[in-house]
């Protein structure tokens, strides 16, 4: 008999349907409702004697009190219907089966609602659809006759019934809904009925069902009042956790309403996220001021405007980095052999891939050497007595990548960098004057220094260059120094040189590059119709160049994240009837993240002597780009791009393995670094050097001991390919970036806030890599320079209310994904206990381990306050 109605289930069970925009919780629990009903069907036929005593008693009850309600006396109803709420009430079942009385009832219900429809209005008749509306869970699906009756009747609290009834309630609310809004039907009685249902599932631990009803009914805004200070946290964190799932408009409205609960509970380190992740500043300004109007003993910021500027300004960030060092004892200078480990590879005698002084190694060697001593100001190369020695090493443009690693050694140190150049600026070789002033640029990234030097040795050598180089690398560093910054006066001192045409298209275009770093999600409106413009007013020839697709790059990083309104640059695009346009419009989509039609253009297979396939490249990376800081996206871009990598267009596959980079950057997870170390020995030569570069983007700074194994097998595999070799040294030094304390993931926050400039560098450097053997391995190697606007230290370090180290002792372990779980669950796993300050991996969370102190921040990552907990008591040692 079981059997019977196991097998029956197919034919008799509709799986549930998922809804957009809603959780498929409730669809689940009524299927398996319905599931449990089913098989009471099926098994209907036994006899009566199988039934225990206690339920023959309670099914004649029931059939006794139906009865009582087909009779003319009235008077017999009543006490009727209050016996059967009383006994579907105080019914108990367990997890897997139906409540009995509702079992019984089930083959009255057809009577039950004659009798309904015959009774004349009045008291019983409503106390009678309060009845059938619980009776209606257990019978037709898709009918919404729980709702019918519910709004038919006394309308007493509908939790009273249980909650599987309030859960089955607010589904078919969610399903009238929609049937009204498609049949343009008034709704006021659903939104009244469901603001009766969401007090109930907030008392009850369902904040989802809450979120979720509210969202179907498009009134979400109207949560902020139901909730209070026992469920702000869980409503809040299942909000934010659901906005990577909603379409436009529904995700920022989440956000705005998830800001408003936090300021009404006065929750403002997390409201300021959330305005920044909105990118409304006027919202950001008003949670900033409103902390500091808050009395003294609750969590008004005890600081002062000037140290608030510094703060801003990052001014003290080289300071906390070296004492980081120096806590870690990593404050010694590596030379590029301490990386390589050359006596570790796998080479015959006589073919050493190390020990050649040749110009490419050399160049190698300059790279690894910047990145590995990123931001500690010192090395074993350049910043010694006999730097210049170093430098002459190297072959034109390669001095002036030298020259200009002096700058990411020196990094955040503005006035000690700025020395140590000062030299470099007055050298008789062009090249060596061109690095410095790139240099100059790099130094200043991330920080701002209130006497603005970039800005006053940089804008000099705009007009008034000596060389092309050295007007190139003032603009580069312009933009790299001025990142995010918004400046007016750098849009004016660039935005001449994007217009007018007299210049190279090469000039051009990394000015229109950099005003789109410097005004990365501003979708300002000057520049956008001025690289329209000049779009429009180039030579076809001068638009087929490789410097094309950075005056797109910086069109696109205008509308950075902003969605809806790229629209009317994307319309004006398609005016211009060149391939570049596509290139361009397939750009500011994947910047703008308004698309989902990136799979379907690498679909297409093209031939490339008749039409331009470079936009799938740009597609691949922004399948990337829109399922970043996002698990299970990441997830769904890895299996497409595993299918791109069979099926795809040589260009495809180029771009395929940058993708990967892009989407795991400093996050070297084990499957990720099998399918680069396959990728890394395709025959394809661009493949294998785009792979190689992407293993060094995905283990960034992680010192990751399994990827460096990995590298220096490749070193001893490419030891006769000098590009693939080249290409290995840069990743090695990308691996051991900052020696193992810098991380170039954009997202930071515990990875709720995207940083644009972080991936405005790290977008730029993938797209220069599109055309690696002309640029990367030509003449322009220093676009791996834009990387650095993508350098942050990984660390967590506290401090004081006087911006000093407070030292304090911390959990780190792997983060944990608690949203909608009941009671209070523990964020981290596997953790170790440190003492401040302390390295975070990518998917690392840390928490205080002593009460001693408060901490002001929501997150503790990067710099946070701590303050003292007024409540601690110190134990009292014998």
């Amino acid at each position: 008999m079981w059997l019977q109605a196991y097998f029956s289930l197919y034919d008799n069970v509709p799986l549930p349907v998922t809804r957009d925009h809603r959780s498929t919780d409730q669809d689940v629990d009524a299927y398996v409702y319905r599931v449990l009903i089913t098989i009471d069907d099926m098994l209907s036929p036994v006899e009566l004697d199988v039934l225990s005593e206690e339920d023959l008693q309670l099914k004649n009850e029931l059939e006794l009190l139906v009865e009582r309600l087909k009779e003319n006396n009235v008077d017999l109803h009543r006490p009727a219907l209050e016996s059967l709420r009383t006994l579907i009430r105080t019914s108990t079942s367990s997890m897997t089966s139906v409540p009995k009385p509702l079992k019984f009832l089930r083959p009255h219900y057809a009577t039950v609602t004659e009798i309904y429809e015959s009774w004349p209005e009045s008291d019983n008749k409503l106390f009678l659809a309060d009845i059938l509306s619980v009776l209606a869970m257990t019978y037709e699906e898709g009918k919404r006759d729980s709702l019918k009756y519910r709004l038919k009747g006394l309308r007493e609290d509908p939790g009273s019934w249980g909650h599987e009834y309030v859960r089955h309630l607010s589904t078919e609310i969610g399903q009238e809904y929609e049937y009204r809004q498609e049949n343009e039907l008034p709704s006021e009685d659903l939104m009244t009925l469901a603001l009766e249902i969401v007090p109930f599932f907030l008392k009850h631990n369902a904040e989802a069902d809450a979120v979720d009803l509210l969202l179907e009914l498009e009134a979400i805004e109207k949560l902020p009042d139901f909730v209070d200070k026992d469920t702000y946290a869980r409503v809040c964190l299942y909000m934010v956790s659901c906005v990577n799932l909603l379409v436009p408009p529904d995700d920022v409205a989440f956000l705005r309403t998830a800001h408003a609960i936090y300021r009404k509970e006065n929750k403002f380190t997390e409201a300021v996220s959330l305005a920044i992740r909105l990118g409304d500043y006027d919202l950001i300004r008003e949670d900033f001021d409103a902390a500091g109007e808050l009395d003294e003993q609750q969590i008004a910021l005890p600081i002062e405007d000037d140290k608030i500027q510094d703060i801003l300004n990052n001014t003290h960030l080289t300071k906390h980095f070296i004492a980081l060092a120096k806590e870690l004892d990593v404050l010694e200078p590596k030379t590029p052999e301490d990386i390589y480990k050359s006596h570790l590879e796998n080479i015959r005698p006589g073919f050493s891939s190390g020990s050649v002084d040749s110009a490419r190694q050399n160049l190698a060697s300059t790279f690894v050497n910047a990145f590995v001593n990123a931001g500690f100001g010192n090395d074993k190369l350049i910043s010694i007595d006999d730097g210049n020695a170093w430098i002459y090493k190297n072959k034109d443009n390669g001095m002036l990548s030298a020259a200009a690693s002096i700058g990411l050694i020196m990094l955040w140190d503005v006035d000690a960098g700025l020395a140590q150049l000062d030299k470099y600026l007055y050298s008789t070789e062009d090249y060596i004057k061109a690095g410095a002033l790139l240099a100059i640029g790099l130094v200043n990234t991330g920080v701002r220094n209130e006497n603005d030097p970039a800005f006053a040795l940089l804008s000099e050598h705009i007009e008034g260059a000596a060389s092309s180089n050295m007007r190139i690398c003032t603009i580069v560093g312009l933009g790299m120094a001025y990142a995010g910054s918004k400046r007016a006066d750098v849009r004016d001192l660039l935005l001449p040189l994007v217009s007018d045409t007299t210049l190279t298209m090469e000039v051009a275009s990394l000015a229109a590059l950099s005003l789109g770093l410097v005004f990365a999600g501003d979708c300002n409106g000057d520049i956008t119709s001025t690289i329209l413009q000049t779009m429009m007013e180039r030579d076809d020839s001068q638009l087929k160049e490789t410097w094309g697709r950075f005056m797109g790059l910086g069109l696109a990083l205008l509308y950075l994240g902003k969605q809806d309104a790229a629209e009317v640059t994307l319309e004006t695009l398609k005016a211009i009837e060149h391939p570049l346009s596509k290139q361009v419009a397939v750009l500011v989509e994947i910047c703008s993240y308004a698309v989902q039609n990136m799979l379907h253009l690498c679909n297409d297979h093209l031939d490339k002597d008749k039409e331009d396939d470079l936009y799938q490249a740009f597609a691949v990376l922004g399948v990337a780009l829109i399922a970043m800081g996002e698990d299970i996206g990441a997830e769904m871009a890895l299996r497409s791009f595993n299918h791109l990598m069979h099926y795809g267009e040589p260009v495809i596959r180029r771009a395929v393995p940058l993708a990967i980079g892009l989407l795991c950057a400093s996050n070297p997870l084990l499957n990720v670094l099998e399918t680069l170390s396959k990728y890394s020995h395709e025959n394809d030569t661009d493949v294998a050097i785009n792979a190689i570069f992407a293993m060094g983007l995905v283990g960034a700074g992680t010192n990751n001991a399994r990827l460096a194994q990995m590298l220096r097998q490749l070193a001893s595999y490419y030891h006769k390919e000098p590009n693939c070799l080249f290409m290995v040294r840069i990743s090695q030094g990308l691996l051991h970036m900052g020696k193992g304390t810098i991380s170039i993931n954009p997202y930071h926050s515990d990875r709720q806030l995207m940083s644009p400039v972080g991936i405005a560098g790290l977008l730029t450097t993938l797209i220069a890599f599109t055309d690696v053997k002309m640029l990367i391995l030509g003449r322009y190697h220093w676009f791996l320079y834009y990387l650095v606007t993508s350098m942050y230290p990984r660390f967590l370090i506290t401090l004081d209310e006087n911006l000093n180290s407070l030292p304090v002792t911390v959990r780190v372990g792997q983060a944990v994904d608690i949203v909608g779980q009941a009671g209070r669950p523990k964020t981290i796993t596997g953790f170790q206990t440190h003492s401040t300050p302390v390295l975070l991996a990518h998917s690392e969370r840390a928490e205080l381990a002593i009460e001693e102190y408060i901490s002001l921040s929501h997150v503790l990552e990067g710099f946070v306050l701590l303050r003292k907990n007024p409540d601690f008591m110190e134990e009292v040692k014998d």
